[in-house]
Order: structure tokens, then sequence, then C-alpha cells
């Protein structure tokens, strides 16, 4: 199983996201807001779409590199990045 994370500052974009991810048959993809590190109003969250493949089991593999190039190009589209790194989901 892999997880990957869009950030986006607008809602509509992330929900848009979701939405081209759905209709392209992944079966786990969620709207969700993302509280950011150490702030506690909640104007200071982003959207998330967060998006899991249970079909890939290595990240370091071709598919799995495909997918995270994809999944930048449509956030980067849309002002937003894919998150990777500490906090991103494993």
């Amino acid at each position: 199983m892999t997880q990957y994370l869009m950030i986006f500052s607008d809602r509509a974009d992330a929900e848009e996201v979701a939405q081209e991810l759905s209709e392209e048959e992944f079966t786990e993809v969620h709207v969700v807001r993302e509280v950011l590190a150490g702030e506690d109003d909640s104007e200071d969250r982003d959207w998330a779409v967060h998006v899991v493949e249970d079909t890939i089991d290595d990240e370091s593999g071709a598919v799995a590199k495909a997918l995270r190039a994809r999944f930048t190009d449509a956030a980067e589209r849309r002002g937003g990045r894919l998150q990777d790194g500490p906090g991103a989901p494993a």
C-alpha cells in the first residue's frame, strides 16, 4: 500500500483533483483539511487530497515513481504541492 498527500490552499482545487482522480478509478481518494504544524487557527489550514493505492508495495518502483510524478503535476497545475518527506503518509 502506498499513500500520497497533495496540499492545496483552496478547497475547490482539492475537490477538482479528487474528482479527476476518482474518474481515473483510483479507489481511495479523500479531501481532508490539513492542519499545519503548530497552528491552532482554523484559517491556517490547507486542503489536502489523500490517495491510497493498495496495489503498490514498492515505493521505489517504477509505478510508484510514475504516480508521484502524476500527482506532483496535478498539484502544481493548481498551485498545490505533493507532500514528501517527514509528515507524509507512509
